[in-house]
């Protein structure tokens, strides 16, 4: 069951076409990589995807709904953490949790998804005191409380220690298993090797690859998914440049 279907998709900002005919599906069950330098039209695409910007061509649906308009009744469907979210510091983690969860009509417990993450004990803290990582394992705790079917994540690992993106790691290979559907973006090629089943190369708003890990890396003249991504982002010039 394909739970994302863009097709076509292309956006233009004064008449500098950042998003270029992009397509690609996501199922049931599967972890999906959207990968690319800045700037390179990954934000977005993902704003299009999201309904938060309006694409000038193509479709996209989720859940079989189109995320403009039925907005509502998709975003009790749908997770979104975001690196650069911000909350009000002046809260405790337990309030912006129980305030998260009044917004939908079905929401997951918080206190096992804290505990989950290593921050049972940060309950009564302000989100002011969390530290850097904290904060981010938080906002993924938020994206789950709506128990949704989907869910998107931005470079969900970013500020955590080795044993702390391990454990969200882990976290998401049992959402997987579960059969949710998640889109991520990351910068870690670690991290997309281990958690996605397909990838998609963005530079300058087309796809230079869509596959599997394992298909880029026949691709190309390397044996890591690190060394791939960046000959796929330099194209031939930085083979050239290696031999």
């Amino acid at each position: 069951m394909e739970t994302i279907n863009v097709n076509n998709l292309s956006k233009s900002y004064d008449q500098l076409e950042v998003v270029k005919g992009i397509s690609f599906t996501l199922s049931k069950g599967e972890v999906f990589g959207l990968l690319g330098a800045n700037g390179a039209g990954k934000s977005t695409t993902i704003e299009c995807m999201l309904g938060t910007k309006h694409a000038d061509s193509g479709t996209v649906s989720i859940l079989e709904k189109d995320p403009i308009k039925q907005r509502r009744s998709l975003f009790e469907k749908v997770g979104v953490q975001f690196q650069e979210a911000s909350y009000q510091e002046k809260i405790t983690v337990k309030e912006l949790c129980e305030e998260t969860s009044s917004f939908y009509k079905n929401p997951q417990e918080y206190m096992p998804l804290l505990a989950q993450f290593g921050l049972k004990e940060k309950i009564k803290n302000l989100v002011s005191e969390l530290s850097g990582g904290q904060r981010q394992r938080l906002f993924i705790v938020l994206a789950l409380i709506p128990n949704p079917e989907v869910l998107f994540l931005d470079e969900l690992t970013t500020g955590l220690d080795t044993k702390a993106r391990r454990d969200v790691w882990k976290g998401i290979a049992e959402l997987k298993e579960k059969g949710m559907s998640i889109f991520l973006t990351s910068h870690f090629m670690d991290e997309v090797e281990i958690l996605c089943n397909r990838i998609g190369i963005l530079k300058d708003g087309r796809f230079i690859f869509y596959g599997t890990v394992e298909d880029a890396i026949e691709e190309s003249p390397y044996d890591t998914l690190e060394e791939t991504y960046l000959w796929f982002i330099d194209e031939e010039d930085a083979y050239v440049e290696s031999l």
